[in-house]
């Protein structure tokens, strides 16, 4: 058996900011209500339940708000299989849904200043500090896809989105990245 690759193979584009294809993620899809998934969440991550539109932790134990019936568990690539079971085992008896999406999704990092400016151009979310602090897990589009994201901080995010589709952001990505296309349409802010 061969090693896990990601879907770019760690691809790297130097712009004004770093867009980079993070690796292989381990990554689970769990369906229920919340409340009742706290035990599985706990079993597989070891973080909370994290409230609307947050993120505990974050890609080597952590657990996103993806809907009010769905949360995104994150965990290493190769423990994906355990941490499966372990949430299955926390939920027996009550109706959910867990699948491990891992080999399904890619993740990419944007690292550098400008990454709300570079995600405003592409995203129909609102990306003002104000709307979008810190923290605070987003599902959206990028471009004609769905995706996901985190600012980690002013200069740090995360980009989660299907494998399928891995290329055609990490080139959107790269595209909206280039030297000379900066907006500075959001000042930075101290952090």
């Amino acid at each position: 058996m061969s090693d896990p690759q990601s879907a770019l193979g760690g691809a790297v584009y130097q712009g004004y900011l770093t867009v980079k294809d993070t690796g292989v993620q381990g990554m689970l899809t769990l369906r229920g209500d919340h409340a009742a998934l706290a035990s599985a969440v706990k079993a597989a991550t070891g973080q909370g339940v994290p409230a609307q539109r947050q993120i505990e932790g974050g890609l080597g134990g952590g657990a996103a708000w993806a809907s009010p019936d769905e949360l995104l568990l994150f965990c290493d690539y190769g423990g994906a299989g355990e941490a499966l079971e372990k949430a299955r085992k926390a939920l027996e008896g009550q109706h959910f849904l867990a699948a491990d999406v891992s080999d399904a999704r890619a993740v990419f990092t944007l690292e550098g200043p400008g990454i709300r400016d570079l995600l405003a151009k592409l995203c129909p979310a609102d990306l003002a500090p104000e709307a979008l602090p810190t923290g605070e897990f987003r599902r959206s589009h990028i471009g004609q896809v769905a995706a996901a994201f985190w600012m980690e901080s002013e200069e740090k995010a995360t980009v989660v989105c299907f494998r399928s589709v891995a290329q055609y952001i990490f080139d959107l990505l790269s595209k909206a990245a280039e030297p000379g296309s900066e907006l500075a349409y959001f000042a930075p802010t101290a952090s």
